[in-house]
């Protein structure tokens, strides 16, 4: 089973070649500013993706789907795309969960306090998962901003310890991009960010990084 994995595409998706795959997964923030306009022209290149199945979270800068998120959901059918937000589903024999939550830093979408209030919402995550999507990473895990801050969720890498997934895909942190493990822990992790620049407002450059890929037998 072979999957695709991107994230933080943050409107330069065009970028990306994508390859025939059985699972294309983005981890959120697919705009830059979140608007409508922006939505539409992803999940148009979405769509016509070679992939059997397509999975998407949100993320940070997703302000349409948090605030209009029934139109962002209708896009998500008509484009034949699994949108989830803190829920899971099964499709060819993968079970999958997704979230576009992240510690609550400044004022942007989908975020929640660190400790007891995201600790309650990790709680949803089930076992025997074998993709996990998050927008922002586990505490440790491949989230060292380029200030040398690990920025991480303290609460999700509990939950992912008590509970690993065979993969765990996430962006947020753009700088962090790679893949690691963690001692004892059957899960892969993957920060899949695609845009280089680790400003979206005012970007320093457009590049984007190729997708990751992963395969689970």
């Amino acid at each position: 089973m072979d999957l695709v994995l991107i994230s933080d595409t943050h409107n330069s998706h065009a970028g990306l070649q994508v390859p025939p795959c059985d699972f294309l997964v983005h981890a959120g923030d697919f705009t830059r500013h979140g608007t409508l306009t922006e939505a539409e022209a992803f999940f148009a290149w979405f769509a016509q993706q070679p992939a059997k199945c397509k999975v998407l979270t949100a993320g940070n800068h997703d302000f349409i789907a948090e605030r209009d998120r029934w139109t962002v959901r209708a896009l998500a059918r008509q484009s034949g795309v699994t949108y989830l937000v803190d829920e899971g589903c099964e499709l060819l024999g993968l079970r999958l969960w997704a979230s576009p939550y992240t510690p609550r830093h400044g004022e942007w979408a989908f975020q929640d306090d660190r400790g007891a209030s995201l600790a309650a919402r990790w709680a949803a995550i089930p076992e025997g998962l074998d993709v996990l999507v998050t927008h922002g990473p586990p505490h440790g895990v491949l989230d060292r901003t380029r200030l040398g801050l690990d920025v991480g969720c303290e609460a999700l890498l509990d939950v992912v310890r008590a509970r690993p997934p065979r993969v765990h895909v996430f962006g947020h942190v753009h700088e962090a991009h790679g893949e690691a493990s963690l001692e004892g822990l059957r899960t892969v992790f993957v920060n899949a960010s695609s845009f280089v620049s680790t400003s979206v407002r005012n970007p320093t450059t457009e590049a984007v990084r190729a997708h990751r890929l992963v395969r689970l037998g």
